[in-house]
């Protein structure tokens, strides 16, 4: 077989590799394109729009306030809010001050808070005042001394006034919090008019960002990405999917948060370094609202979860909608059902192409090519200068189709965890990042993923994968939402039990094990099966397999 089958089948115009020094550092890449695209529209929340321009000189302003308040090159800063015109400019300021953004969910728990910021040693915190009463619960245990509270309508002017009396007094989404000391955003932003951001030395390997994973097993864990990891990404993105990102004409919808992964790097960086729009969804829960953008902008890329897509083929207004400027739809996050992507497609016209990628890894390594050559039910193949391998139990790279863990090796591949060598050493060995999925591939390079590792059910001996199960329920057209966890059992080790919503209230039990047990084996079909109103989400909508294990 030969090396890197795949790339004998890459798109037209896609390159092998790409130079990962192209720019020493992120903040160079953000420099020449907030310049090169000064006048165009960069970011849309609530209708109010910021420039290209304007994230440049506010950032500006922004970087050198925080520099302002004692903080020094290397420092941490927490940015914990949703998606909203003050986190751009925030993330670019903080970059610009030399600082290393540690990426925060703002639907944590003051637990999950404290630990994210006494490990990352976070100095200070830019929060959306709707968890500043978390914050006041455990900031005396950290580190942080500066402090700046902002609101959802802070930058929106007369309208802001009125969402913030919506949030604050109707919806009552702010709790009661005393924080001494703090600055409200658009007071940093007057103050740094005063100064001037002071130069730093960084490089190509410098930790930039600290985005914290791995919270499903066990303790969460900073991984280190570089300026090399960041622009590297960027670029395989952009390289990828150059036949429907055309400079200067992007119009993306953004309902997944900036703060995580996926979208920072497919969003916030990749679609703004070619002069991209992007449209904030503040809460992609809100499906009306969503909808409402979608109408308004009309977008041509869209990006999203499995979850996410699925929720608004179901809504009523959706198929309404005009999607004929729709070029793209990426999926990420999760395993997108191939039940969910052929509606999508029937639906909107439009392919859902999935991709695959991991915190550790900035996040892409493959992805589906767009156009006829997409396959559905693979993550298609390594973005270029990215190697992926299957290496079996035996510890060998395995053969065309058999079975075993992904393993890859690239320029986005983190330096490794925050302060914690040990697990760096568990998961990256001579440059392979150990992913915990099971996969194979096929004789052209594209990869299949089986299942995660630590989610597989041992059935008497038999390994059962989820993503199989949830596959062939989420077909059945009665079933609106389904996950798959193994159970024990006396006799078997392990049996698979389903959790499912209803699409259609007249769905029973014995009609969900008839329908498994016509297209699957014996051992894989569901033991027990319980209906329920929801499933637990992560904040991205990945249903949370190891919540109803635990129960």
């Amino acid at each position: 077989m030969t090396e890197k089958p795949w790339l004998q089948h890459y798109p037209k115009g896609v390159p092998a590799n790409i130079d990962d020094a192209a720019y020493p550092r992120l903040v160079d890449m953000l420099d020449e394109c907030l310049k090169k695209y000064h006048d165009l529209t960069a970011f849309i929340f609530m209708g109010k729009t910021l420039t290209f321009g304007e994230v440049d000189a506010l950032s500006n302003q922004f970087g050198a306030y925080l520099q302002s308040r004692g903080l020094e090159p290397g420092d941490r800063i927490a940015l914990m809010m949703p998606n909203m015109l003050q986190y751009p400019i925030a993330l670019f300021g903080a970059l610009r001050a030399g600082l290393i953004v540690v990426n925060t969910n703002p639907l944590y728990t003051p637990r999950e808070m404290r630990h994210q910021f006494v490990d990352s040693g976070a100095k200070a915190i830019i929060i959306a005042e709707n968890f500043a009463a978390n914050l006041e619960q455990i900031i005396g245990e950290t580190q942080i001394k500066t402090v700046i509270v902002t609101s959802i309508g802070e930058m929106l002017g007369f309208k802001g006034k009125i969402v913030n009396f919506v949030v604050r007094r109707i919806k009552k989404m702010v709790p009661k919090y005393n924080l001494p000391n703090t600055a409200t955003f658009m007071e940093g932003l007057a103050q740094g008019r005063k100064f001037t951001i002071k130069p730093f030395e960084s490089g190509p390997d410098d930790t930039i960002i600290l985005q914290y994973t791995g919270g499903t097993t066990g303790v969460s864990k900073g991984a280190m990405l570089t300026n090399r990891n960041l622009v590297a990404n960027m670029q395989q993105i952009r390289a990828w999917l150059s036949p429907v990102l055309p400079e200067r004409e992007v119009v993306a919808l953004c309902p997944l948060p900036l703060y995580h992964i996926f979208a920072f790097t497919v969003n916030c960086l990749a679609f703004m370094s070619v002069g991209g729009r992007n449209v904030l969804i503040v809460n992609a829960r809100d499906l009306p609202a969503l909808i409402k953008e979608w109408r308004t902008h009309r977008p041509n890329i869209f990006t999203g979860v499995n979850t996410l897509f699925n929720a608004l083929l179901n809504h009523p207004d959706f198929a309404a909608l005009d999607f004929s400027g729709l070029k793209a739809t990426v999926g990420g996050g999760m395993a997108v059902q191939r039940a969910v992507a052929e509606r999508w497609q029937q639906v909107t016209g439009c392919q859902l192409t999935e991709g695959y990628g991991l915190t550790e890894a900035s996040p892409v390594l493959s992805v589906n090519p767009i156009g006829p050559e997409m396959r559905l039910g693979t993550i298609g193949m390594p973005v270029p200068s990215t190697d992926i391998r299957i290496v079996n139990t035996m510890g060998k790279v395995a053969n065309v189709r058999e079975t075993g863990e992904i393993q890859a090796k690239g320029p986005q591949v983190m330096k490794g965890y925050w302060q914690r060598p040990e697990a760096t050493a568990e998961v990256i060995q001579d440059g392979w990042l150990s992913t915990g999925d099971i996969g194979f591939m096929s004789e052209d390079g594209f990869f299949q993923i089986v299942d995660r590792k630590k989610d597989m059910i041992l059935v008497s001996g038999f390994n059962v994968f989820p993503n199989e199960v949830e596959d062939v329920i989420a077909s059945n057209p009665k079933v609106l939402e389904v996950a798959a966890v193994g159970i024990p059992d006396e006799k078997s080790g392990e049996v698979v039990k389903v959790f499912i919503v209803k699409k259609d209230q007249s769905l029973t039990k014995e009609e969900v094990v008839a329908f498994c047990k016509a297209q699957m084996t014996g051992y894989k079909v569901p033991k027990q099966v319980e209906f329920r109103k929801e499933l637990p989400k992560t904040n991205v909508g990945k249903i949370l397999r190891r919540a109803l294990r635990d129960e």
